[in-house]
């Protein structure tokens, strides 16, 4: 009996550190790193491919509130329900912007902000021409757009909007972005160093307990309040570290030193001109990726040709030359 009971005590025993076992290897899994796909462009740092995995955003129950603003909103939110912090300072939105339709139509506002201004993984839309923006929807649907970074998520996204998106959807969307004025959304800084920093959700952040360390030939473009940028406030803005001599030695080939002036189609201070969309105060990230897909041939679509022979003698240095100072520049 007593062998019994003292097999029963061990095979309880072995139930129990075997359960314990298998619940630590689930919790080491779970906080463990997941391995990121690794980049295959020279220019990672504009193309947003997450390096960490972090845990969930931990939101609170209670309404958020921004400064200069008397709105609240609780999160998390979908991409269909974006936070509008700003309400007196634009347009009324259409529902194109302001919600979407489900469930395949992402509010445009969610992405884009209510403000058209954008972040470092998207486009920023406002003032530029509605009928380069209808254009450029084509070219999504057409499937003419595409990255030279097959391990970037938006560009994906994207695609999906356009391919369901109406075409009176897509006219009133380009119709309120176009009516918008851009305004300084990203401060351009000359340096050697900056804060070490890893990407999640598509875009640079400050690592937790990281130094400085070398910008080298790259810019990192981050938020100036994390918080806000997260609860989308379009009030808040970006940083763009850039190497220094970038802004000067940009403006030399923007001049035509070594191509096409760029301000002979994209107009007087890189403001844009006609259709031809504005690049001044643009996000640097998102001008970088948009030449090099154009010189990789990956981005196709009614005046792409045009940029070919524009961007094919550019470097990686030369391309990072003309985004530090087209994001320089007052839009």
């Amino acid at each position: 009996m007593t062998s019994v009971r003292l097999l029963s005590a061990l095979t309880a025993l072995h139930v129990a550190l075997t359960a314990l076992l298998l619940s630590s290897a689930a919790l080491a899994q779970q906080a463990a790193p997941v391995e990121q796909p690794q980049p295959v462009t020279p220019l990672a740092w504009a193309y947003g491919i997450n390096t960490v995995s972090l845990p969930p955003q931990q939101w609170k129950t209670e309404p958020y509130q921004v400064p200069g603003s008397t709105a609240a909103f609780t999160f998390p939110r979908d991409r269909f329900s974006p936070p509008d912090w700003h309400p007196d300072a634009h347009p009324p939105m259409p529902a194109v912007v302001a919600a979407g339709r489900q469930p395949d139509v992402w509010a445009c506002g969610y992405c884009h902000l209510p403000n058209g201004q954008g972040r470092p993984e998207n486009s920023s839309l406002a003032g530029l021409p509605a009928t380069y923006i209808v254009q450029q929807m084509a070219d999504w649907r057409a499937g003419l757009r595409a990255s030279s970074e097959p391990n970037m998520t938006p560009p994906g996204l994207m695609a999906q909007v356009g391919e369901h998106a109406s075409e009176e959807e897509v006219e009133q969307a380009a119709a309120y972005f176009a009516a918008l004025t851009p305004k300084q959304w990203i401060r351009v800084v000359e340096t050697s160093s900056v804060p070490e920093t890893v990407v999640q959700g598509w875009m640079s952040i400050a690592k937790l307990g990281g130094k400085q360390e070398d910008l080298g030939q790259r810019i990192i473009e981050m938020p100036e309040d994390l918080l806000r940028t997260e609860l989308r406030d379009d009030a808040s803005g970006f940083v763009a570290y850039v190497p220094v001599g970038s802004v000067a030695a940009g403006k030399a080939l923007a001049d035509g030193s070594k191509t096409t002036a760029c301000a002979a189609c994209h107009g007087a201070g890189l403001r844009g001109l006609g259709p031809v969309p504005r690049l001044a105060g643009r996000s640097p990230s998102y001008i970088a990726r948009q030449l090099w897909d154009m010189k990789t041939g990956k981005r196709h679509g009614l005046w792409s040709p045009l940029m070919v022979p524009v961007v094919a003698p550019l470097s990686v240095d030369d391309i990072v030359n003309l985004a530090a100072y087209s994001a320089s520049l007052a839009p």
